[in-house]
């Protein structure tokens, strides 16, 4: 059976996993990059957004890439929330197609959960973006078909993802919890209280500071 996993979600020391003020100029708010720059020199993120020629990997980052590549193997669709798309407002923009240009890095159907559904968006590299308004269990039912056989990936944002937790559907979660306090944000932890007795966990803290937590179905 497919699984639902969750990768590279990334959250500060006080569990927000973006900051408030979320804006086309600021897509994670007040947090700016910060949740994501153990991320930003990792082979995975240099090799999608093709920056191996003007960024040299740092060889400290393997040990937060061992992570981050899990996050595209064995991947055959993606659900992520309408934040996570675009910026707020994006609905009305019907030309707005994402934040990853003509070629995302998803290489597979992609389903976006939004309340304004619009038109099928084919893009470059084999991307489809879907956009249903759908309850978790049937959105991932439309996943799993379009995933001929391999896992989906839950992309977030963290509403999203607290949405799919609280309704019994994830079964792989890797959070990287970045040393910073933002203060203020969305949380990836309220209203989950006691989620993690149903999972097994594994942490590993790595040079960049940052400290992986897996948490795998029992």
């Amino acid at each position: 059976m497919p699984l639902l996993r969750a990768h590279n979600i990334a959250v500060s020391l006080d569990g927000y996993a973006t900051g408030e003020g979320q804006s086309f100029e600021a897509p994670f708010g007040h947090a700016g990059t910060r949740l994501m720059e153990w991320f930003f020199p990792t082979n995975t993120f240099q090799a999608q957004t093709g920056h191996r020629e003007r960024l040299a990997v740092d060889p400290a980052s393997e040990a937060d890439d061992v992570f981050a590549r899990r996050g595209w193997e064995g991947i055959g669709a993606e659900i992520m929330g309408a934040g996570k798309f675009g910026p707020p407002g994006w609905q009305d923009d019907p030309d707005w197609t994402g934040w990853w240009g003509t070629n995302p890095p998803f290489h597979s159907p992609v389903f976006v959960l939004t309340h304004q559904p619009r038109v099928d968006l084919v893009m470059e590299g084999g991307t489809t973006f879907h956009f249903v308004d759908a309850a978790p269990h049937d959105v991932l039912r439309l996943a799993i078909d379009a995933a001929d056989g391999l896992d989906v990936r839950l992309g977030g944002g963290p509403s999203s993802i607290r949405e799919f937790i609280s309704a019994g559907l994830v079964d792989h979660l890797h959070v990287a919890v970045v040393p910073i306090v933002l203060g203020r944000g969305v949380s990836l932890w309220q209203g989950l209280e006691g989620f993690q007795d149903e999972y097994q966990t594994i942490s590993q803290t790595t040079p960049s500071g940052v400290t992986h937590i897996t948490f795998t179905r029992g």
